[in-house]
């Protein structure tokens, strides 16, 4: 483990050391972006085993394309720092801007992205993009494009914080209720399931896109000031009967709540749980918080869209998530765009 390089830092030696002086005449931008645990620097040796390896994703005018992969397939090394090179031209992919964004998102950053090119976009394609990182920028493309994806607009974050706030409130009183009726493997099904909510919802708050499944849990492990939270939902999904998590979800619930007042999108909430009608079941009543950030919107078109979210917050299949034709095709069938 101690020989591991982190395939950030060893893509960044090898476009300085390898890919660079081979292109060094032509106009070009570089960088790690895209798919890859390295991308967003969560990979370890385990990594190293498929996929993995040193590569960079060139930029060049679309009628230099040929020129370059010729040149650099010719010159560069199939192995670097003591790892094989991955793709194509010796561990490059060459193309263009707006045809890789176009590929990889379904729409161009570069021009003005309207709501469905968002809301169809999955956070992980999104955290792919703006993580990862910029060896050269000589064409002024890839922060622009980068900037222009740091975050959501002021209205969509407060929509989509809205439908994640919106999904906890569809559940929140199931745990206690599956486990009063006698099935506690639906009651810690549920909650786990609101946990991952939970976790994703605290990551949006913090501007951060949620990774997929694999990562949500290092994402959210990363993020400052939130061990406690991590230790309540933790206790919560570990929990042996619903009333033990029905308490830990409690405390993870108030410590959102309490976030949420904190970034002053709307005015302050009662951070409190409370029984869910005359059940004996504790809520933080969850859609009370959707419904004041959703009043907050100021664009009417936004406003109105139906409370269902962002492509992350009503799909769940990988296949569709991966395929940028598809989900845009699935938003705009249900949000109506």
């Amino acid at each position: 483990m101690s020989s591991f390089i982190p395939g950030l830092q060893l893509s960044r030696d090898f476009y300085t050391q390898v890919v660079q002086p081979v292109v060094a005449d032509v106009p070009h931008s570089a960088a790690l972006i895209g798919p890859g645990s390295e991308v967003l620097a969560f990979d370890t040796e385990r990594s190293t085993d498929h996929d993995w390896g040193p590569r960079v994703l060139l930029f060049v005018a679309p009628h230099l394309s040929a020129q370059v992969e010729a040149a650099l397939a010719l010159r560069l090394p199939d192995a670097f720092g003591g790892y094989p090179v991955v793709g194509g031209a010796g561990g490059t992919h060459v193309t263009d801007a707006a045809t890789w964004f176009t590929r990889r998102l379904g729409f161009d950053p570069l021009e003005a992205a309207t709501t469905l090119d968002w809301l169809a976009t999955p956070w992980q394609r999104l955290a792919e993009v703006t993580n990862g990182e910029v060896f050269h920028d000589g064409l002024g493309v890839l922060e622009a494009a980068r900037s222009a994806l740091r975050w959501y607009p002021p209205d969509l974050d407060r929509y989509v914080l809205a439908c994640q706030w919106r999904r906890l409130a569809q559940q929140e009183a199931f745990p206690g209720r599956s486990g009063e009726a006698g099935d506690d493997l639906g009651s810690a099904l549920i909650t786990a399931s609101l946990a991952g909510d939970l976790v994703r919802l605290v990551l949006l708050m913090r501007r951060r896109y949620p990774p997929y499944a694999k990562w949500a849990g290092s994402a959210f492990a990363r993020l400052t000031a939130t061990a406690e939270l991590g230790e309540a939902l933790s206790r919560a999904a570990a929990a042996g009967d619903w009333r033990e998590r029905q308490h830990h979800l409690g405390d993870a619930y108030r410590r959102v709540a309490m976030l949420h007042n904190r970034l002053g999108l709307t005015e302050p909430l009662p951070a409190t749980t409370r029984g869910f009608h005359d059940r004996p079941f504790q809520v933080i009543d969850a859609q009370r918080f959707a419904d004041a950030l959703t009043a907050g919107i100021t664009d009417p078109r936004i406003r109105a869209l139906p409370p269902i979210g962002s492509a992350d917050q009503f799909c769940g299949s990988a296949d569709l998530l991966t395929d940028p034709r598809l989900c845009r095709a699935m938003t705009r069938a249900v949000l109506g765009l």
